[in-house]
């Protein structure tokens, strides 16, 4: 089983974190590509994550109210077959 990560995308000129809300897919539960799997808060806007891929959240490893920077590895999905 190959695991692929979720990261967080630039979030824009001068914002350099945010503040991870909440997983809208569970761990073990399946999405289509273009799905929103997670949400962000940064200072100014609300951001959905969306996958890049479909396939099975695999590793939830941020959690509520983590600060969190772009490119930081949000979770872990095995791609769809």
């Amino acid at each position: 089983m190959t695991l692929h990560d979720i990261t967080l995308p630039p979030l824009g000129e001068g914002v350099t974190e945010a503040t991870f809300v909440e997983w809208v897919v569970a761990p073990g539960s399946a999405f289509a590509k273009g799905d929103v799997i997670a949400e962000v808060m940064t200072d100014k806007v609300a951001m959905e994550i969306e996958a890049e891929a479909a396939g099975t959240l695999r590793e939830a490893l941020a959690a509520p109210d983590e600060e969190v920077a772009p490119g930081a590895v949000l979770g872990r999905y095995e791609a769809a077959t």
